[in-house]
């Protein structure tokens, strides 16, 4: 204790260890709710980005089946794309349709094996 304290009767009044502590472990915890919230915003703005570039591959591969002028054959085949510095593998399934003049075109775009998306249009005979 402080001398000036002794002799003036007052008694000096800190925090207690146990106080220190459950202050530190309130620190904490408000501390890691933080750092979730900051890992989850920056996990969603990755996954909205990709989902972006692959909608760019998907949009591409479609656009080129349009663009050939003649129903696409049936059948399915992979193409590569990469958009922003990003390897995707684009699946292009063409299926018939009750209707011989068109084909359903399904593209599902994958990122290092695991799917991003899935765009279907039906295409007709230009």
């Amino acid at each position: 204790m402080n001398r000036a304290a002794l002799r003036t009767g007052r008694h000096l009044r800190g925090f207690t260890l146990v106080e220190v502590m459950v202050a530190l472990a309130v620190v904490a915890i408000a501390l890691m709710a933080g750092l979730q919230a900051t890992s989850a915003l920056t996990r969603n703005a990755q996954r909205q980005s990709d989902v972006l570039l692959a909608q760019l591959c998907a949009e591409n591969e479609l656009t080129q089946l349009r663009l050939a002028r003649q129903l696409p054959s049936i059948g399915d085949s992979t193409l590569g794309c990469e958009q922003g510095g990003q390897r995707f593998d684009v699946a292009v399934a063409v299926r018939p349709t009750p209707n011989p003049m068109f084909r359903r075109v399904d593209a599902q775009v994958f990122a290092g094996g695991h799917p991003v998306l899935r765009v279907s249009t039906i295409q007709g005979a230009n």
